[in-house]
């Protein structure tokens, strides 16, 4: 059983989390939690109010194997949390580091790019909300998750691939179990 912790800021992208929440849980009896600032009730993009399990603030990365931050369009604000020491210390203590959509500004502004694989919403995103980025020679411009050792980064439209590398990286001994759920993106492969 592995121990996944999602971060949250209103208004959060519902869809972007769902698949990996539901398919940890469901299929690999993963614990699955959820944080926020000031552990506040967090509305999202479609309109459902998640209840946290706890405080942001209280995290430590000892509470799990994995810390997944879910895009919000508060990310490109001044109220986004500022989360450059948890980050860190997170990758220091070996924990699945990921982030979708607009998290993956929190991470550039951590650092976390410059050296190491990544993708995003778009390369002048990056470069544009996070200014001290220096990752851009290590941008890959797919439509896919990217994995970079125990990183994952994803573009807001791939929630699918962002899944499967979670989970991979989760759970080796099951790598089939994993690939089931391509099933999801199906949809897709015809467009």
């Amino acid at each position: 059983m592995a121990r996944i912790a999602f971060i949250v800021i209103a208004p959060f992208a519902d869809w972007e989390p769902a698949l990996l929440a539901a398919g940890a849980r469901d299929d690999f009896g993963d614990e699955v939690t959820w944080w926020s600032p000031g552990g506040q009730p967090t509305p999202s993009m479609g309109g459902m109010t998640l209840q946290v399990n706890g405080a942001l603030e209280d995290f430590t990365p000892d509470q799990a194997d994995a810390l997944v931050l879910v895009g919000s369009a508060t990310w490109m604000t001044p109220q986004a949390p500022e989360l450059t020491d948890l980050l860190r210390r997170a990758v220091d203590a070996g924990l699945v580091v990921a982030g979708i959509c607009g998290a993956t500004v929190a991470l550039a502004k951590a650092g976390l790019l410059d050296g190491r694989a990544h993708t995003s919403n778009d390369l002048e995103f990056l470069k544009t909300q996070a200014p001290s980025y220096q990752g851009a020679s290590h941008y890959r411009d797919v439509p896919h998750a990217v994995r970079d050792g125990r990183l994952v980064t994803a573009a807001g439209t791939a929630p699918v691939t962002f899944t499967l590398e979670i989970l991979g990286l989760l759970h080796p001994e099951a790598p089939e179990k994993v690939a089931a759920f391509k099933v999801f993106a199906r949809e897709h492969l015809a467009a």
